[in-house]
C-alpha cells in the first residue's frame, strides 16, 4: 500500500486558495479603471504615467499570478518552472507596490490605523508579499 502511495504524483494545490482570490481582486480593480482616463488618476492627485502603471499593473499582476501558477505545474520542464518562479515573484512585487501606494494615498495617521482600519489593503499587500518571497515553489 505504501509503495502505491509513493507512485502518486505530488501535487501541492493549496497556493491556489490564495492565488485565485488575489488575482480576482486585482483584475476587478484593474478592469474598473478601464477605459484608461487621465482624469480618474487626477482625482487621486496622480500623474497620468503613475495612473497608467496602476491600471495596467493591476491587470498584469492579476493575469500574471494565474499564468505563473499554471506554468509551475510539475509536468513543465525545469526551465519553464524557473521562469514561472521569477514571474510569480515579479507579480508579487507589483502587488506590494500598488498596495503601498493605495495605503499612502489614504494618508493614514499611524501604522496602527492602517492595521486596524485598512485591513483589506493590508491583506492584499501581505498576499503580494507572500508571492514575492515564496515564488512558485511548491
Amino acid at each position: 500500500m505504501i509503495r502505491l502511495l509513493n507512485k502518486i504524483p505530488e501535487f501541492c494545490l493549496s497556493h491556489w486558495l490564495l492565488r485565485i482570490p488575489l488575482a480576482v481582486i486585482f483584475l476587478q480593480q484593474g478592469m474598473s479603471k478601464l477605459p484608461y482616463d487621465v482624469e480618474d488618476g487626477a482625482s487621486f492627485d496622480l500623474s497620468p504615467l503613475v495612473w497608467w502603471f496602476v491600471t495596467y499593473g493591476e491587470l498584469g499582476a492579476g493575469l500574471g499570478i494565474i499564468a505563473s501558477g499554471l506554468l509551475a505545474f510539475k509536468f513543465f520542464g525545469d526551465a519553464i518552472r524557473g521562469i514561472s518562479d521569477l514571474f510569480t515573484r515579479f507579480c508579487g512585487i507589483v502587488m506590494c507596490s500598488i498596495m503601498t501606494g493605495v495605503i499612502w494615498i489614504g494618508e493614514p495617521t499611524s501604522l496602527i490605523d492602517v492595521l486596524l482600519y485598512d485591513n483589506l489593503h493590508v491583506f492584499l499587500w501581505v498576499g503580494g508579499l507572500y508571492f514575492a518571497l515564496r515564488g512558485s515553489r511548491t
